[in-house]
């Protein structure tokens, strides 16, 4: 696993080329702050992109029902397997840091598929 700092100029295409690579994926989106302590704020669910908006200074990551807002973020860090993203750890103006994790939903075997037995 590698980490990458992406540079505050590269957020909105950086952005903009992640967004259709999560397409099926899930997320979960963690907060962690001195303040708040740890939360949950979003739970395996599918995730539709992630973009920023440099006029507003606002990280969104987009979920059904939830748009996680970061304001004023400081820093993004991308955490890689290979050539996947596994995470993104956005630290906000108040040192709270907002953690994206991705992954791929589980695939249950159909009915069919069960019956038929491994090849």
């Amino acid at each position: 696993m590698a980490d990458e700092v992406i540079e505050r100029g590269a957020w909105p295409s950086f952005c903009e080329r992640l967004s259709p690579l999560l397409d099926g994926k899930r997320a979960e989106v963690e907060v962690a702050s001195l303040r708040l302590g740890d939360q949950v704020a979003a739970e395996w669910a599918a995730i539709t992109g992630v973009s920023y908006d440099p006029a507003n200074d606002v990280f969104s990551v987009h979920l059904p029902n939830l748009d996680h807002l970061i304001q004023q973020p400081s820093a993004l860090a991308v955490q890689w397997r290979g050539p996947v993203v596994e995470s993104l750890a956005i630290t906000d103006a108040e040192g709270a840091l907002h953690l994206v994790r991705f992954r791929e939903p589980l695939m249950l075997p159909t009915a069919a598929s069960s019956r038929e037995g491994p090849s």
